[in-house]
């Protein structure tokens, strides 16, 4: 339980901290040399994830970014091009690395809440053309973050996974949240997952490890994501260390995510109920809360997580999108309501 005088922190679900069966899981997880392939650890999680996922096989990455990055790579060839939704994580947020690291030049196109139209999809790719790129990748993300946490249904990445088959495209799901998209849908993350090739997801966010992501797909492609795992300099030796965190959140973490979608939910509502005239208080798939108003001022979301900053709870102002809010589960029922408080008093005098 945390105190009253703590900060509260909501800027994402990576800030967690590993708890006591975590940690015990890393002090006595069994180790080798992953490069060797011979960590028991690392070996077992990649087991486990291929299962959970429904994948012939998966690699353990340093991060989730290095994992969409590979998932790329093992599809791609330089001069091929690649199809984005506009807010997807590997498109903004990932160093432009899908053309610096493998020389595929990407087109974006704009969701809505994360799903591309069908057609949208279907009008990009390239005709065969000795004057233009090859078009080769769809990646999308779930669940869309920048779009508010939103979950992309099955019957439209099943929509999507059918075009790209017709067309001879492969698609890769950046599942960094996908675990969330499964517990608030009710849908198992094999299903999201066999719409797609490669799906990567993130052991360090709502499942609560201090590092890793998983990519996972067919043996062959897993295969080359080795050689390109180590080409990024991701090829760590006694990663069982935190292997073993995966493996225990797993086993312990997925359903817990729940607690997250339900306090967010409650925040949303608390929030609306103030009846602020301009405030945009969005309805959570997940676990994040976007709030949103209009204005001049292009620094006015820096400038109030700023003050929320001074009164105890840490948020993240996305210029032009809006103030975003991530419950994780180092952030319990007192900390929510704490968290209510805060945001309600400043909102009311900001609008005031």
């Amino acid at each position: 339980m945390q105190s009253n005088t703590e900060v509260i922190d909501l800027r994402s679900d990576t800030v967690t901290k590993p708890d006591a069966p975590m940690l015990e899981a890393m002090c006595s997880a069994p180790l080798g040399d992953d490069v060797f392939g011979d960590d028991p650890t690392v070996t077992r999680l990649e087991e486990l994830a291929a299962e959970s996922l429904g994948k012939e096989a998966a690699i353990f990455v340093p991060s989730g970014t290095m994992g969409n990055s590979i998932a790329v790579g093992t599809h791609c060839s330089p001069g091929d091009e690649v199809i984005f939704e506009s807010l997807c994580h590997t498109y903004n947020f990932e160093c432009a690395g899908a053309a610096r690291l493998w020389g595929v030049q990407a087109v974006s196109i704009a969701g809505d809440r994360g799903v591309i139209p069908i057609d949208a999809i279907a009008a990009a790719i390239r005709p065969e053309d000795v004057h233009m790129a090859r078009t080769k990748l769809v990646i999308l993300e779930q669940t869309s973050n920048i779009a508010g946490g939103c979950i992309l249904p099955l019957d439209y990445l099943e929509a999507v996974s059918s075009l790209c088959r017709e067309r001879g495209l492969r698609l890769h799901i950046d599942g960094a949240r996908i675990f969330n998209a499964s517990i608030a849908s009710g849908v198992e993350v094999s299903s999201f997952a066999a719409c797609a090739d490669t799906v990567m997801f993130c052991l360090s966010k709502g499942l609560g490890t201090p590092a890793g992501s998983v990519l996972a797909g067919t043996a062959e492609t897993i295969a080359e994501a080795r050689r390109l795992r180590k080409l990024l300099g991701g090829g760590l030796r006694q990663a069982g260390v935190l292997a073993a965190c995966g493996i225990y959140a797993l086993g312990h973490n997925i359903e817990r995510l729940g607690e997250d979608h339900r306090r967010a939910a409650e925040l949303a509502v608390k929030l609306k109920e103030l009846n602020l005239e301009g405030l945009r208080v969005s309805s959570p798939d997940t676990n994040m809360v976007f709030l949103g108003w209009d204005g001049e001022d292009s620094d006015r979301y820096a400038e109030f997580s700023s003050r929320l900053r001074s009164d105890g709870l840490l948020v993240v102002g996305l210029p032009g999108r809006g103030i975003r809010i991530v419950f994780h589960k180092d952030a319990d029922d007192d900390a929510a309501v704490r968290a209510a408080g805060i945001l309600s008093r400043n909102l009311m005098d900001l609008f005031s």
